[in-house]
């Protein structure tokens, strides 16, 4: 492509509402514009961009034994209404009804959608398994879009639903899938880890997500130093306590003035205790219902365990103000001793001895609490925040924490949408049964920008080689004359012909100008037709990820160039 005839508007000037860098250089660089809150227009820069990924995407999907089909973004909200989700999804689902005053919905997702053709298509297990895929444009309306692509309320996803006849045919599926997912991120030149995760408003019993690894991540991963566990925060699982002999005398539980003190800090210095003896407890409602969580004085409430603990849909935290009003508990002074709620206690809380906790009563605390004795719980669990340094459940390594850009997701979903929807199979017995699931997606312009989070310097963009919208940019500095428009043609041709994707910048433009576009918009290989070229009549190759340079013969450097992508793209 010719730079002169290409809509390819760069600019020098930084969005005010981009935060993160991706969505400054996506902008700067002329890859996208925006439309309106979070939705944008993507010039053929981006274009090209997302069908990089798109690419790769589909030819492992392929690869993998799915099939791609494409069902509409408008669904049905009888479908919805049919799996449950019309209400549980929330806000996010744009719903909206047709001129028969009949429901409908932009999809956020296809469960529902492709659970229809299955049971409307697949009748015997001699069909199974399947593997459908699309990619597509998908819409959730998100109540604070930002960072760009990264959280849009447009974006491009491609999904994927697996059916299977029985629990060992799922398992097979979902493994294929995750190691397609392994290739599809390697072959995107993409730092990243698969984390254990929580299912969310998908469902399901398992899930993995793929975070790439980038400090402007809205997730935070925990990874051990010395194994492959990784998992999200709120997934992350905690090595539970060995117990330990001790010869401590349980004390008696005594009750205690504590005025005014209904911080674990204060507590632990006005009784002279660590808040490592302190039990926590911290009211919520789940469902409708008043629960307490119990955790360690120094440690903290992981709400989505809490919510998987108990099998609530909902959890919610409460001010001190309604934990009075509908308790009558003082917050700060709360404690598990008599306390007519129901308790989930963290596993940890179960190995402290004569422990301090609040006595429910304003100003006062008791010392000598020691659980089983004094207080039974009704559920024991992994119920706290990980931290660092904290033990990895698999083995004895430490527990560190970074941040990650959620780029995937694959879930085992179980009979959860075929059993309410209805859609069966008649199995080798001639019975009926209900298809076990799998779900698998993937943020193609999600990918673009994560890409761009991790792979950026000063300059502007340095594009992995399988994601670089052209993998060569020419530059000739005297468009002019014709001795450098001739060599610049003459690579552009022979580099074309060669298979390559290359950028001509032949404008009539400032040499610098020309330099600080192609850095800007990342192109890895950069061949600049100048001074070398008028001296001893030869070009110069800049790779952009390294800054190496090399002077080469036009016929060497075709050669190399071809070879350079060869390699790139083969990792």
């Amino acid at each position: 492509m010719r730079y002169s005839q290409m809509l390819l508007p760069t600019t020098r000037e930084t969005p005010a509402e981009a935060e993160v860098i991706s969505h400054q250089l996506l902008v700067r660089g002329g890859f996208i514009r925006k439309l309106t809150s979070g939705m944008y227009t993507y010039l053929p820069l981006g274009v090209l961009a997302l069908q990089r990924v798109a690419n790769i995407v589909r030819e492992e999907m392929n690869r993998a034994g799915a099939q791609e089909i494409l069902m509409p973004m408008v669904q049905p909200g009888d479908l919805w209404m049919e799996s449950g989700r019309w209400k549980k999804y929330g806000p996010e689902l744009l719903r909206f009804r047709d001129r028969h005053d009949r429901d409908y919905c932009l999809g956020p997702t296809h469960e529902e959608v492709v659970t229809d053709i299955a049971r409307r298509e697949l009748h015997s297990y001699r069909q199974l398994p399947v593997n459908l895929y699309q990619i597509q444009t998908k819409f959730r309306d998100e109540i604070r879009p930002r960072f760009g692509l990264m959280r849009g309320r447009e974006f491009m996803m491609k999904d994927a639903y697996s059916f299977d006849s029985d629990d060992s045919g799922a398992n097979l599926s979902y493994e294929t899938m995750r190691q397609a997912y392994v290739r599809i991120f390697q072959r995107c030149g993409l730092e990243f880890r698969a984390v254990e995760a929580d299912s969310g408003t998908i469902g399901g019993s398992f899930s993995h997500e793929f975070m790439v690894l980038a400090e402007a991540g809205e997730d935070t991963l925990v990874i051990c130093d010395a194994c492959l566990y990784a998992a999200n925060v709120e997934k992350a699982a905690i090595a539970p306590r060995q117990p330990v002999a001790q010869s401590v005398a349980l004390m008696e539980m005594t009750r205690v003035a504590t005025p005014g003190m209904k911080q674990v800090d204060t507590v632990a210095d006005f009784l002279s205790v660590n808040a490592t003896d302190i039990i926590k407890t911290m009211i919520y409602q789940a469902d409708g219902v008043l629960v307490a969580a119990l955790v360690r004085g120094d440690r903290k409430v992981q709400t989505v365990k809490l919510k998987n603990l108990l099998g609530a849909g909902e959890i919610e935290s409460l001010t001190d103000e309604q934990v009075w009003q509908q308790a009558r508990l003082p917050l700060g002074y709360v404690g598990p001793v008599g306390l007519p709620l129901k308790i989930i206690a963290d596993q940890e809380v179960m190995a402290m001895i004569n422990a301090v906790a609040g006595a429910n009563e304003k100003g006062y605390h008791y010392t000598g609490v020691n659980p089983g004795r004094d207080f039974q719980p009704a559920v024991v669990g992994d119920l706290r925040q990980v931290a660092a340094d904290d033990s990895c459940p698999l083995c004895a390594g430490r527990l560190r924490l970074t941040e990650g850009i959620e780029v995937g997701h694959i879930f085992k979903l179980g009979t959860s949408y075929s059993e309410v929807m209805k859609a069966s199979f008649q199995d080798s017995d001639g019975l009926d049964k209900p298809f076990i699931m799998g779900c698998y997606g993937i943020g193609v312009s999600r990918v673009v920008a994560a890409a761009i989070e991790q792979n950026h310097d000063d300059r502007g963009i340095v594009f992995p080689v399988p994601l670089a919208p052209f993998q060569v940019i020419i530059l000739n500095l005297g468009p002019k004359e014709d001795d450098y428009c001739q060599a610049a043609e003459r690579l552009y041709t022979e580099l074309r012909d060669g298979g390559l994707d290359v950028l001509y910048d032949d404008r009539d433009e400032r040499p610098g100008s020309k330099f600080n576009d192609a850095d800007l918009i990342g192109i890895p290989f950069r061949l600049t037709v100048g001074k070398t070229f008028a001296k001893e009549g030869k070009v110069e190759l800049k790779i952009r990820k390294t800054g190496e340079t090399r002077i080469l013969t036009m016929e060497a450097m075709v050669s190399e160039v071809t070879e350079l992508v060869k390699q790139a793209l083969s990792c």
